[in-house]
């Protein structure tokens, strides 16, 4: 990543909420294609979440704690703050100094943009503006939120104004929390109604919308120049999982996520 930092854009994009193994199913099931076109041999990998809830997550994945790898480390990790005894600092971290990767790559000469979705992000009350406090330009309209059918889509196109916007020798940093498959997801399942509520297939239903809009934000930000991408969930959740029900619990439904992360070759297309 020391090679990389400096010279690629770099894309976080946190698929809020999003379970492991609906991901899994349908990457094999090829109801992603989008995705999977990216996804080393086209599935994702299985980690651990670093909490168990949207804010805990980001703080920790926004302090280099990305998901860890599902099986028996130490895992080296792509980033991670310089302090002594770190077991998870190889060779190829890159290793910063400030207290958060955000404010690190602003002083490598990125131009840091969050794009907001879920609660956390609305820059409402004070605790939604925490996060994104840490970005140099922060976008939330309603339009983005957990509410929205449209959310994806319409953060999606502000992603692309963000880039044709920036000056094409300046570097960014572009973070999308996308909220498509948070609880209310009900809509993106066709013929559902509120009184259905949210399920399984709700969910499964809100990651292929997600997939059937997310190679615009793909072209858009290799438009400029190579760049490095990272694609995970920040944390799962349960519909009635041996009768849990929501996130913010220790149910392997919740701590399990999808990873993944990949070059976007210059040029690349939506489809």
């Amino acid at each position: 990543m020391g090679e990389v930092v400096g010279s690629h854009d770099l894309l976080l994009v946190t698929l809020d909420t999003l379970r492991y193994d609906v991901a899994a199913e349908l990457a094999a099931a090829g109801r992603i294609p989008h995705l999977a076109r990216h996804l080393p041999g086209g599935a994702w990998e299985k980690r651990h979440a670093p909490g168990s809830f949207t804010y805990a997550s980001h703080q920790a994945i926004f302090a280099g704690f990305l998901p860890t790898p599902a099986s028996p480390g130490p895992h080296p990790r792509l980033f991670a703050a310089r302090f002594a005894g770190s077991e998870t600092t190889a060779e190829g971290t890159f290793v910063f100094d400030t207290p958060d990767l955000v404010s690190a790559l602003a002083a490598a000469g990125y131009r840091t943009v969050c794009i907001g979705g879920v609660g956390f992000f609305n820059k409402r009350p004070p605790l939604g503006s925490v996060l994104p406090g840490l970005f140099q330009e922060t976008h939330w309209e309603p339009e983005f939120g957990v509410a929205s059918p449209t959310s994806f889509e319409s953060q999606v196109t502000r992603a692309e104004q963000v880039v044709a916007e920036l000056p094409p020798d300046r570097k960014l940093f572009l973070f999308v929390n996308v909220p498509a498959l948070h609880q209310p997801n009900w809509f993106h399942l066709p013929g559902a109604t509120p009184e259905d509520g949210d399920s399984r297939a709700t969910h499964a239903a809100a990651l292929e919308y997600v997939d059937a809009h997310i190679g615009r934000l793909f072209t858009a930000m290799s438009s400029r120049r190579r760049a490095f991408a990272i694609v995970c969930s920040d944390h799962g959740t349960a519909y009635g999982d041996d009768g849990f029900t929501g996130h913010r619990l220790g149910h392997e439904s919740v701590w399990t996520v999808p990873y993944a992360h990949f070059f976007l070759e210059p040029g690349a297309t939506a489809r």
